[in-house]
């Protein structure tokens, strides 16, 4: 089995690195690809990532590349991890967005149109190369955001599904706070990537008990900690529990207000992947460091591995969270709309779980932001700034045409480089 990583001079590679060592029965690789144009860096990562594979008496050979279609050339699956524009262009997503007084993030809001916009064309031209020497293979999406990605991706007739690693996340907290084996528990996973709500949580499986009355009664407050909304709130919302993302819409001017009295997430971040290539230099580390906990993505390997080998046939849980087209799943979004659910995932690739009538407090906020993606890909695909004034004027955390038009400048601004069209 060959899988290649695209983006694989990433700081966080390692992360990956450790669930291919640690799960190789799961997903038994024999030739691991790293592909970066950032060829310093990918040699970095890649003597760490030999030697995390030789500590765990891993036989699979790994290679480093910054030839693109030698790297995906005979691959079973690609992933896809990459940033446009490094984490400068980061900085830029969530920091001038608070200029109009509305959210600085990378991946929602005015930011994350920026980051689409960016991505979008080379994750194409990235994918149309896989197919010309693999044609077979899998394309494993992570590279944010992750819908809009995804979307494209299945339009242009990819075999692509999209992961994020909000699920697992979840997954593993609610195992931890229950005493039970995150493999016992099963999400009822409801919305858009970034943009979801835990609508229950089953054990054993998907026909399991709902735990999650139990989850709010006795660990109500430690969740509502976690997501920084008040324990109030989740009861308010039906007895659901949000995605942490969904605090940029419940309380966006608060989030604003804190944000502006911060250092930006890029920032910290950058910070970090310093420390960590300096960490990767060092030739006696042969495993991930503590350090790269606080780089984000949690349980992110261990997600990827899941859904390979689920893909590949080989072994691993059947059921997984996975951004994959809607047909009728949600009846009130359109079929070729790209969903974040519950689904049965085999080498046919994921079949969506049904899903029970939608409450419209979730549905209404759903539907918004699909009908903003679909807005967001057409100007990522086709350029103008009349498209991209049109993505942000609907997007629910702008609506307001002073706020889109300035905001519109700005992201073209700040992109230009990206954007062929500007």
């Amino acid at each position: 089995m060959k899988l290649t990583v695209v983006g694989g001079g990433s700081t966080y590679t390692p992360e990956l690195i450790d669930g291919f060592a640690r799960l190789r029965d799961t997903l038994p690789i024999e030739e691991l690809v790293l592909v970066d144009p950032a060829a310093e860096r990918l040699e970095l990562v890649g003597g760490l990532a030999r030697r995390i594979f030789a500590r765990q008496g891993h036989s699979g050979r790994i290679v480093t590349t910054s030839d693109l279609d030698a790297g995906v050339e005979g691959a079973d699956a690609v992933l896809l991890q990459l940033r446009v524009g490094g984490q400068a262009a980061r900085q830029q997503d969530e920091t001038w967005p608070l200029e109009c007084g509305c959210i600085g993030q990378e991946t929602t809001g005015a930011g994350g149109l920026a980051k689409a916009l960016r991505t979008v064309p080379v994750v194409l031209d990235i994918a149309e190369r896989v197919r010309r020497t693999s044609p077979n293979a899998w394309i494993i999406d992570f590279t944010n955001p992750v819908g809009i990605v995804t979307r494209a991706l299945l339009q242009a007739g990819h075999k692509a599904v999209g992961l994020c690693n909000v699920a697992i996340g979840f997954q593993r907290k609610f195992a931890n706070l229950l005493g039970v084996t995150p493999s016992e528990i099963h999400l009822d996973h409801l919305g858009l990537n970034h943009l979801t709500w835990e609508t229950a949580v089953r054990l054993g499986g998907p026909e399991g008990e709902n735990v999650l009355p139990k989850l709010l009664g006795e660990h109500g407050d430690t969740i509502a900690a976690d997501l920084k909304l008040p324990p109030a709130l989740l009861d308010r919302l039906g007895g659901v529990i949000p995605s942490y993302y969904l605090r940029y819409y419940y309380a966006h001017d608060e989030v604003v207000r804190e944000l502006r009295t911060k250092p930006s997430r890029a920032a910290e971040v950058a910070a970090m992947e310093k420390q960590l290539l300096e960490m990767y230099g060092d030739p006696a580390l042969d495993e991930k460091p503590e350090l790269l906990a606080r780089r984000g993505g949690a349980y992110y390997s261990e997600a990827a591995v899941d859904l390979a080998a689920a893909l590949l046939g080989t072994t691993g849980n059947p059921y997984q969270v996975v951004n994959t087209y809607n047909g009728g799943t949600l009846p009130f979004l359109p079929d070729d709309a790209v969903i974040e659910v519950q689904a049965a995932v085999g080498a046919a690739g994921p079949r969506p779980m049904p899903v029970p009538d939608v409450d419209p407090l979730f549905a209404g906020l759903v539907a918004n932001v699909t009908a903003y993606e679909e807005l967001a890909l057409e100007a990522a695909l086709r350029g103008g700034r009349d498209r991209v004034f049109r993505a942000l004027l609907a997007h629910p955390l702008i609506g307001q045409y002073e706020y889109a038009d300035a905001l519109t400048d700005r992201l073209i601004a700040h992109n230009r480089e990206h954007l062929a069209w500007a």
